[in-house]
């Protein structure tokens, strides 16, 4: 498997659909699925790195993400959002230990203009909002995963699961 591929999927579509905070989203389960990747201006499927990571993660890897608030399962990745955190300015799909930020530079309608800045990757992305329960992320930026400077971009969708987020641990 691409390292650099693997560094691109976690570090951009795990940072990335932060920017639906303070939408009014439905608190609960939440699974995030990202398509459409591009790499250099090689096009990649998203859903077969998912599924070697999955395969090639260790038990103590599989640890460290829940403990983060993220799971690996359905087609991507679950995320817990509490009451609290849909209402307030900032939802934390992202682990705040990141050294990710984000800015919403633009609000017009359903859809939200950021930017964001994380220790290997920064660029620009979209947000669209569907409804409550759904939404679609577009981001491109450069990032450096492995010690090489590469140019990407990764659609993400986001679907509402239902209320009970079963074993998926909100984020702290």
């Amino acid at each position: 498997m691409n390292a650099r591929l693997l560094g691109l999927a976690m570090v951009v579509g795990l940072s990335l659909p932060m920017a639906a905070q303070a939408q009014m989203l439905a608190p609960g389960l939440w699974e995030l699925t990202s398509s459409k990747m591009k790499v250099d201006g090689q096009d990649f499927d998203p859903s077969l790195i998912l599924g070697q990571f999955k395969q090639l993660m260790t038990p103590e890897q599989k640890a460290m993400l829940e403990k983060q608030g993220v799971t690996m399962g359905g087609k991507g990745v679950q995320v817990c959002l509490t009451p609290e955190q849909v209402a307030s300015d900032s939802i934390p799909l992202t682990d705040p230990r990141s050294g990710c930020k984000q800015e919403v530079t633009d609000k017009t309608g359903n859809q939200w203009k950021f930017r964001f800045s994380c220790p290997k990757a920064q660029g620009t992305g979209v947000a669209t909002f569907q409804s409550q329960k759904e939404f679609t992320t577009t981001v491109t930026g450069t990032f450096n995963a492995t010690g090489i400077q590469q140019n990407g971009s990764l659609d993400t969708h986001a679907q509402w699961l239902g209320n009970n987020c079963g074993t998926v641990k909100p984020r702290a």
